[in-house]
């Protein structure tokens, strides 16, 4: 039975922000959909979300379909770790000078010259004050420094402006309809920096690990065209070699790939099918390149043997069956 439903996200952009829309392309099982409902559950009564994970997972498209639901603009910021705070707030950019002669009495001139800081806001002010929801994707690859400004917008609803005079005491109210939801990558991952408690206590962490196996094949199929019956296998062996020892990887990405090169050059997921033997191997090993397997950079021998334990379990079940003395079957 099929309980998977296809509830779509097209990004339409529109000045500094984006209109989420329907569009084909996104696959909502059950699975996928217990998450979305328990991040609209936190974000309804105001909590911000933060969706953690490996790299692969889904972490920034399942953001954007919950901010979809929300069903209002939403401003999309990248963590980066060469921000400062005023890429995210603001800055001044420049000054507006204006000069007024008043000649009324021909021998009397009267010049008064006006001079105004020029404020521009970037796109987390522009979030707290029109209401959108904001997206901050791997927000762990921006300094832990850059990101204290949220400190006050998430827990008192405040945004610190840095200078006096932006706003009447220095600071903006956020808009009662912001929301935000963050995305990020574990502290190990290159590029990534410890978050600070303080703001880890601000937002409910979600936890976002591989999909179920329906929810990938769903995917797999949705993304590449392929057929139900290979993009079964396909799956399969990427999760088989997921329990051989890779820690995160393969993800999905590896199943959307070779799906889409099997359909690409008419192939199918099958032990005498060279295209997939040797797309496999391809992709899988990109995908797990630093993993070591007896002391060898690389992991074919666990790329086949995931293939076999798919397409020929019958043989790894003979061969554990063997006793002690016995001669196991050929593979």
């Amino acid at each position: 039975m099929n309980n998977a439903s296809v509830a779509p996200v097209k990004l339409v952009a529109r000045t500094d922000n984006i209109i989420p829309e329907p569009s084909r392309g996104f696959v909502c099982t059950p699975y996928v959909e217990e998450l979305t409902e328990q991040a609209l559950a936190y974000l309804e009564v105001g909590y911000a979300i933060h969706f953690a994970g490996p790299a692969g997972t889904g972490k920034t498209t399942l953001a954007f379909h919950v901010a979809a639901k929300l069903g209002q603009p939403v401003t999309l910021i990248h963590g980066d770790d060469e921000f400062k705070g005023s890429d995210l707030v603001g800055r001044d950019m420049g000054y507006h000078r204006a000069k007024l002669y008043d000649n009324f009495i021909h021998s009397v001139v009267k010049t008064e010259e006006n001079v105004n800081i020029l404020w521009t806001d970037n796109r987390l002010t522009q979030a707290c004050k029109n209401g959108y929801t904001l997206i901050y994707d791997e927000f762990t690859r921006s300094r832990p420094e850059v990101n204290n400004v949220l400190l006050s917008i998430l827990e008192e609803k405040i945004l610190n402006l840095p200078r006096p005079g932006r706003g009447k005491e220095g600071f903006l109210e956020v808009h009662p309809s912001f929301r935000a939801i963050f995305t990020s990558n574990p502290e190990e991952y290159a590029g990534t920096h410890k978050t600070q408690n303080a703001l880890l206590d601000r937002f409910i962490t979600v936890n976002v690990g591989h999909y179920d196996l329906e929810t990938e094949v769903q995917i797999t199929m949705a993304k590449s065209g392929i057929d139900r019956p290979d993009a079964e296998t396909i799956v399969n062996v990427v999760r088989e070699l997921r329990e051989l020892g890779v820690k995160h990887r393969p993800t999905i990405r590896a199943c959307i790939a070779i799906s889409r090169v099997l359909v690409h050059r008419g192939g199918h997921a099958r032990k005498d099918d060279p295209v997939f033997q040797w797309v496999c191997r391809d992709v899988l090993n990109r995908e797990a390149a630093k993993v070591s397997f007896e002391g060898r950079l690389g992991i074919s021998p666990l790329v086949s043997e995931a293939i076999k334990r798919v397409l020929e379990p019958e043989k790894i079940f003979k061969k554990n069956e063997v006793g002690a003395g016995q001669t196991p079957e050929p593979r």
